[in-house]
């Protein structure tokens, strides 16, 4: 299933919204490469764009069901690589005890698209746990990708020498790397994210991921083991995000700077840590590199804020902290976009996001005034 990748770099972009990186002085916009990257790496950026928002087909490997036909139709606001409204579907029970994904019924994610021929999933009666997921923006995950894992365990350790009771916790694969991407930090890196989403949300099975998802469970008159793509597809999508330049700061005032200490006082960035720097990378752009995303990407125990699902070692209550930067651009909030403002997400925090909770109830008008000055400026 390969196509020709010729695209130019007339990315589109939408507005004048603008981002910068922490790493240039010169602004760009949301969708754009991370300044410096060589003539070869752009080509493998325009490549990966092309990828990104190709509109799959049967004949690519779309489907059986799925839930869309490019990555585009969920990551494109307020630009290409954005997030949207769109949120899927998850599904459990829980079993002797133990969270039950349900996978011979097609679980936990629904696919609520389908070919020709095959049913659209729905979710079981049996489940007794749902929740809604919401598509998140990519701008700035490469520099996510390339801080060591050693530096998240060097957070968690050092959240849990604080002795505050708000202790992020590494999630740790099963092959002994940490998780940073996902609501859960249940994927590992952006190739691999890359692979899980051709296969989970449009059905386009590969080398990472290379068994079909069946309706429900039901594998009737499905190839299974028909691997539909090669490992191009999945690089190209990786390449894409990988050098997608991150959003940063609006617009400063003073005001926004006094919002900033009001975070800092009443525990926000126990957290959402607001700088991180890369190690190695292949790339010189993304090389020891500082930048803040507002997130220490680990998981927490939000109590009945969470979503009930386990994925890997993250328990139903845990959630992976969301990071802040781009905030400004985001619509709805929290893990299923039950939040239409940021005044109803933090009120909405809960385990080990109440105690902040809690401090921002007790802040004074002016107070409170800054704090949400200095977060729509992120």
């Amino acid at each position: 299933m390969r196509r020709s990748a010729v695209v130019t770099l007339a990315i589109s972009i939408v507005g004048s919204l603008v981002a910068a990186t922490a790493i240039s002085d010169r602004p760009t916009m949301f969708g754009e490469p991370i300044p410096g990257l060589t003539p070869s790496q752009l080509s493998r950026f325009a490549d990966g764009t092309s990828e990104f928002t190709n509109v799959e087909t049967p004949e690519d490997g779309l489907g059986p069901i799925f839930n869309g036909r490019s990555c585009g139709e969920c990551h494109s606001a307020p630009a290409v690589g954005g997030g949207s409204e769109r949120t899927v579907t998850r599904f459990g029970t829980i079993t002797n005890g133990v969270f039950d994904p349900m996978d011979s019924l097609g679980g936990s994610l629904i696919q609520f698209q389908s070919l020709a021929g095959f049913s659209v999933e729905t979710v079981p009666a049996s489940a007794t746990i749902t929740t809604l997921r919401r598509s998140t923006p990519l701008f700035g995950l490469g520099l996510v990708d390339a801080v060591p894992d050693g530096t998240f365990q060097l957070l968690a350790a050092q959240e849990a020498a604080r002795g505050d009771g708000t202790a992020g916790r590494v999630h740790i694969m099963s092959n002994g790397t940490v998780g940073k991407f996902g609501w859960k930090a249940q994927v590992p890196s952006l190739f691999v994210f890359a692979g899980d989403a051709y296969r989970n949300e449009m059905g386009i099975t590969n080398p990472l991921f290379p068994t079909e998802n069946c309706p429900n469970g039901n594998c009737t008159g499905i190839d299974v083991n028909a691997l539909n793509d090669g490992i191009d597809g999945v690089q190209h999508l990786a390449d894409f995000m990988t050098m997608l330049a991150p959003p940063t700061r609006g617009s400063i005032t003073a005001d926004v700077e006094a919002g900033e200490k009001v975070f800092t006082a009443i525990g926000c960035d126990s957290c959402h840590v607001a700088n991180l720097q890369t190690g190695d990378s292949e790339l010189a752009a993304l090389r020891h590199r500082p930048f803040h995303p507002y997130s220490d990407f680990l998981l927490h125990d939000m109590g009945s804020l969470g979503d009930g699902i386990v994925q890997g070692n993250a328990t139903g209550t845990e959630i992976r902290t969301a990071p802040l930067w781009g905030l400004r651009i985001v619509t709805h909030l929290l893990h299923d976009g039950r939040a239409t403002t940021i005044d109803q997400a933090i009120l909405a925090h809960e385990g080990q996001g109440a105690a902040a909770r809690n401090r921002f109830q007790a802040l004074d008008e002016n107070a409170r005034t800054r704090l949400l000055l200095f977060l729509k400026s992120l």
